[in-house]
């Protein structure tokens, strides 16, 4: 009896098959007032669902409806106002359009969308952060609570839709299975800047009420979504095309590493689906502990799981559906759920007992149906029924064959996959045979090839060699046995069999400096108990307390780069960072890179023969960063210099702009040694730091890290005090005693910027100083008298007391005086401070006033009002 009940719920809650002269679907959702398309009209299913709109060819997967507005409207399309009270509505993915839009649409469903990815590439998720006026890519809504942002394509979502974004990333790199021959946009939806203009037609085409419009996220060009369709498809990088790497240059050979791996990037904890506020379609996410709202008298709240995965980590999506709603409703509204458009009648919803009495069952016993209900027939109304349970798991059907997708692992075969029907008996190694003749590759022998399993996850695309006798049809299954997602964002490839020789570089940081490589290995091995055979140390960076290791085994690196995140020595914790390969191509007229963000300057320079600066014989580099960054930066250099193959690059500050048209000027370089009257403490190590054209500050002045309130308040209690510092202090220049003024503050500059870019010396001509240059070998001593003083240099109507020049000072400190250094505030203890001259003058990039010289311009133009030959540091 109880297995006639369990049958019969099956029956009830599955897509069985309809009565004779029945639809394939109900045309209503429980109260008869809307006609839709169900889930299962995308493209390949062969459904048509009574009353719908179709998508036609140029809507990709959606399932339009035509529903009436209840509140202002705006078009995903154009983005204009959708007057009147009818509008044509997705009811998977929220896509809202005109009536007359609708054949327009290119824009893919969130449910087809996975599929439809050229090269599955993982996102990079930064830390949760308030988005105002971005919309979420997969849900289409806005972004009112904490969301998610990729930092590599600026893809938004909210923490919830997470494991239904698409991996479509921008591709950073080459992952040793694709080679493609040609670099397309990679256009990004909406969130366009405010202002967007459209490339091809000229008009506004961002906006800030839907997620419209498109960018491309190499070249940055913007057009509305219907206009992109027009532009040519090749991508040249845009006016930055000579400081990018294009992907075919960068090289990750690796098994589950990614460019998340390779750049310094705060990883976030985003949910899985259930943890969240907003849902789709009707339906609210929910997560383990969570109370689910009260539905209205006239609906009821279920719980839906989709597949042992979600059950065991109890992570559901919540739908609210009528009471009387017809069985395949439900059934097709928890699909809609989780972005599931196959044909419901392939699925089935199994009822899950309460947790009391779940009990220590496995997940097989959890997966099968409650029978505390009565089965009823296919006519029934649903969840309206007394005692139905409100937790559910979707359950796909055994199927005794099934179309599989086989996709080339490389690009110049002219077809995206092929498509093959797999039986029971089928295994990898009969579906390669098989594969082989419809790419063209009949004359080859199935030895030479692999069939790969990858899951296109958006957080990481996991790859797995499936084992020649694996049966195709079993695994199918329990992959949706595991998980719905999870199937709908698994492909299988069929690729060469190549013996691949392991080796990853792990950059590890954090280390003690000034150690020798004997040290750094000791050091190592017995944190991490490093394997001889396989680790070796091919790079030491001493004075930054960072090394390189080389793993020639994809399994040790992976355990490796765990492990140091985890690890801290001597109370400090380290990291780690996955250095990629620099690949020898021709990029365009000059050989300017972009090297990888990370966490020091070393792996950018990285100076070996996988690295690019080794071998690049004249290559740029650009800072993205403050005073401190570049004196990092400019010491890494000056350490790693006879390694180069450009030993004296040009180094370009923010903004981008200046890296385009600029000269090159010297600037000179100064380091700092201080010499205390007793034991140093630490803060005589942080001031073992360069100076690199920036202002050294003696003021009695706050950290400049409080808030501005701060400073007022301080500097009006500064008003009534009386100028002593000159008393606390004694300045040496050039071995000479020089008497200081009356004043509050003593700065050392070496450019002509402070504060912001006040002018602090001032432009007025002195027989006493010569004119300031950044390249000359002097650093200028300039005294301040206070904060009045200091606003009036700001404000350009004072400059400050010009005290000294000199390339040698020594300072005493007569008692402990505040100091501070590219903005990093500290009190110094009593003793001595000399600075002078560090290293040879380095190259900077400063933005020229005048257009290039065009052929024939006299070689005495000048540049800055100045004359600038071809060789003039100026």
């Amino acid at each position: 009896m109880a297995a006639a009940a369990e049958s019969g719920a099956r029956a009830w809650l599955s897509g069985g098959s309809p009565r004779p002269g029945s639809p394939t679907s109900s045309p209503e959702l429980g109260a008869g007032s809307r006609s839709r398309l169900g889930p299962g009209s995308g493209p390949g299913s062969g459904i048509e669902r009574p009353g719908a709109r179709p998508p036609g060819p140029s809507a990709p997967g959606h399932s339009f409806r035509k529903v009436t507005l209840t509140k202002p409207t705006f078009c995903h399309l154009c983005s204009d106002f959708i007057w009147g009270l009818a509008g044509i509505l997705c009811d998977v993915c929220n896509f809202m359009s005109h009536e007359k839009c609708v054949k327009h649409v290119k824009t893919p469903c969130t449910s087809v969308a996975p599929s439809l990815v050229r090269v599955p590439v993982a996102h990079c998720f930064g830390p949760r952060g308030h988005y105002k006026r971005k919309f979420c890519a997969v849900c289409r809504k806005g972004l009112e609570a904490p969301a998610l942002r990729c930092e590599v394509c600026e893809l938004h979502v909210h923490p919830e839709c997470v494991p239904f974004a698409c991996s479509d990333c921008r591709q950073c790199h080459l992952d040793g299975h694709r080679d493609p021959d040609t670099h397309h946009h990679h256009w990004r939806e909406g969130n366009l800047s405010s202002g967007a203009r459209c490339e091809f037609c000229r008009k506004t085409c961002s906006s800030s009420d839907v997620l419209a419009g498109v960018r491309c996220e190499w070249c940055g060009v913007q057009a509305h979504s219907v206009c992109s369709a027009v532009l040519t498809p090749e991508c040249t990088f845009g006016r930055l095309r000579t400081m990018v790497l294009p992907p075919a240059c960068v090289r990750l050979l690796s098994r589950n590493f990614s460019k998340m791996h390779c750049f310094r990037i705060s990883e976030s904890a985003a949910p899985e689906p259930g943890d969240g506020d907003d849902g789709v379609d009707g339906s609210a996410p929910a997560g383990p502990g969570k109370e689910v709202a009260a539905p209205e008298s006239s609906k009821q709240t279920l719980k839906i799981f989709d597949g042992n995965d979600t059950v065991q980590r109890n992570h559901f999506r919540v739908i609210s559906v009528p009471r009387l709603a017809r069985s395949q409703e439900v059934l097709e509204a928890a699909l809609r759920a989780y972005y599931i458009t196959e044909d419901p009648q392939a699925f089935q919803l199994q009822a899950l007992p309460p947790p009391t009495q779940a009990g220590d069952a496995d997940t097989e016993a959890l997966g099968k149906v409650w029978s505390g209900g009565t089965a009823e027939d296919e006519g029934s109304r649903g969840p309206g029924s007394r005692d139905v349970p409100e937790a559910w798991v979707i359950r796909a059907l055994p199927r005794t064959q099934e179309v599989l997708k086989i996709y080339p692992a490389w690009l110049k075969v002219g077809v995206a996959y092929v498509s093959l029907r797999v039986t029971p008996q089928s295994t990898a190694q009969t579906v390669v045979l098989e594969v082989l003749p419809l790419l063209g590759r009949q004359d080859e022998g199935p030895e030479g090839f692999q069939l790969l399993e990858v899951l296109m996850g958006s957080r990481q695309v996991q790859r797995m060699v499936l084992a020649d006798e694996e049966l195709l049809l079993g695994r199918l299954q329990a992959i949706r046995q595991t998980s719905l997602r999870q199937m709908s964002q698994t492909r299988f490839y069929v690729a060469e069999r190549r013996a691949v020789a392991p080796r990853v570089s792990l950059f590890v940081g954090g280390l003690p400096p000034g150690l020798s490589p004997q040290e750094y290995s000791s050091l190592l091995d017995e944190a991490m108990s490093l394997k001889a055979g396989l680790v070796s140390m091919s790079h030491v960076y001493s004075s930054q307390g960072a090394v390189v290791l080389d793993v020639a085994c994809f399994a040790e690196a992976e355990r490796l780069y765990m492990l140091v995140r985890d690890t801290a020595v001597h109370s400090r914790p380290l990291t780690a960072l996955v250095l990629p390969d620099v690949l020898r191509r021709p990029q365009g007229p000059r050989s300017a890179l972009q090297f990888p963000e990370a966490a020091e300057p070393a792996p950018g320079l990285r100076a070996d023969q996988r690295g690019a600066s080794a071998w690049v014989p004249c290559f740029r580099v650009l800072v993205c960063g403050g005073d401190g960054t570049v004196g990092w930066v400019l010491a890494t250099l000056e350490e790693v210099r006879h390694r180069l193959a450009c030993q004296e690059p040009a180094v370009a500050i923010l903004p981008l702009g200046t890296v385009e048209r600029t000269h090159s000027p010297c600037c000179c370089r100064w380091t700092r040694l201080t010499l205390c009257s007793w034991t140093a403490g630490p803060s005589c190590w942080t001031l073992r730091r360069l100076v690199e054209g920036r202002a050294v500050w003696w003021t009695q002045s706050r950290p400049r890290l409080h808030n501005k309130g701060v400073y007022v308040r301080v500097g009006l209690q500064k008003l009534s005090q009386a100028r002593g510092l000159h008393r606390e202090i004694r300045l040496q220049v050039e071995q000479q005693e020089v008497e200081l003024p009356s004043i509050e503050g003593l700065i050392f500059i070496n450019i002509p910027s402070w504060g912001s870019g006040a002018d602090l010396w001032g432009s007025d001509s002195d027989s006493k100083f010569e004119k300031p240059r950044m390249d000359d070998g002097l650093l200028e001593v300039v005294g301040v008298t206070g904060v009045v003083h200091m606003g009036q240099v700001q404000g350009g109507l004072r400059s400050g007391i010009r005290i000294a020049q000199g390339s040698y000072f020594r300072v005493t400190l007569l008692k402990a005086t505040p100091v501070q250094v590219d903005g990093e505030p500290w009190v110094q203890a009593p003793g001595h401070m000399i600075i002078s001259a560090a290293g040879p003058k380095v190259h900077m990039l400063r933005k020229a006033k005048q257009k290039p010289r065009k052929a024939g311009t006299p070689r005495d133009a000048r540049v800055d009002g100045e004359p600038a030959p071809e060789g003039d540091s100026k």
